[in-house]
């Protein structure tokens, strides 16, 4: 299995990178993690919506270019369903056992996701209505994929 996440903008802090780089190296024997970096458009403090939604757009082009067709794409969206960790993990064995080798995890830029990268999307999911910065969403986001994989493969690390 294959799992990317596309993100918007660089991990900047030590200690985000020491933690993703650990959940990588775990994961290596379940499955393939690449962590793909897009970059964030450079904007002013204060825009207007039409500007923000150039920003995204041109974001969200960026993001798009790193999906393939037969990728199967989750968004993480405030507004996405919230998922347990069990749920999770039973979602990502089903996309195993049905064929979908390759996963795709999206976190957008400061001001969210395009239209078109949402309409890309198989499922948009949040880990609740929390704002979290980008850099630690993607440290929760690499634990919560090896914690569906040690759920499924039943060790007791989830407990």
């Amino acid at each position: 299995m294959k799992i990317k996440i596309i993100a918007v903008g660089k991990i900047k802090k030590k200690f985000f990178k020491q933690g993703i780089q650990e959940y990588a190296q775990r994961l290596r024997p379940y499955c393939d993690l690449k962590i793909i970096e897009v970059p964030d458009e450079k904007a002013p403090e204060s825009l207007s919506t039409a500007q923000m939604e150039q920003v995204k757009k041109i974001e969200g082009e960026r993001i798009l270019q790193k999906i393939s067709p037969e990728d199967y794409v989750f968004t993480l969206e405030i507004l996405g369903k919230e998922l347990t960790s069990e749920v999770f993990a039973a979602k990502i064995a089903d996309l195993l056992t049905y064929g979908h080798s390759k996963i795709v995890f999206v976190i957008g830029g400061s001001l969210g996701l395009s239209p078109q990268v949402s309409q890309r999307s198989n499922q948009a999911i949040s880990f609740g209505r929390f704002t979290l910065p980008h850099q630690l969403m993607r440290l929760v986001l690499s634990e919560q994929i090896y914690r569906a994989f040690m759920i499924n493969a039943g060790t007791a690390y989830h407990k």
